[in-house]
């Protein structure tokens, strides 16, 4: 199984049940795929660098998880049906980055930190 990031930009208008419940609907289409939710981070309302359907605000997601190759093709096919979803982006995480985002979950320094003058 490989290591995935997914990042999903929802519509402004949804509530914040709508917003679990979709988050909800994307994290069992990965379990029963056989896949595993390793974190998701749910980010919020946020404005976007450019108008996306005439929208200027959207819900951002970003969801890290576990699963086969061939998976990616139907999460896509349900992410583009969704008409919640303005935008969506599916990376392929290396060893490198998945400890990078353990290290930054556990709260140990990541080396990306700023120093501290005395």
């Amino acid at each position: 199984m490989n290591n995935y990031e997914l990042m999903v930009i929802f519509t402004p208008v949804l509530s914040e049940d709508d917003f679990k419940a979709a988050q909800r609907k994307f994290t069992d289409l990965i379990t029963e795929n056989g896949g595993e939710m390793v974190n998701s981070n749910p980010w919020g309302l946020k404005s976007l660098a450019y108008p996306i359907q005439k929208k200027t605000t959207a819900i951002y997601w970003v969801a890290e998880f576990k699963g086969q190759p061939d998976f990616n093709e139907k999460l896509k096919i349900q992410l583009l049906r969704d008409e919640q979803v303005l935008r969506h982006m599916i990376n392929k995480l290396d060893k490198y980055a998945v400890e990078y985002n353990h290290r930054k979950k556990s709260g140990a320094p990541t080396g990306t930190e700023k120093a501290v003058e005395v």
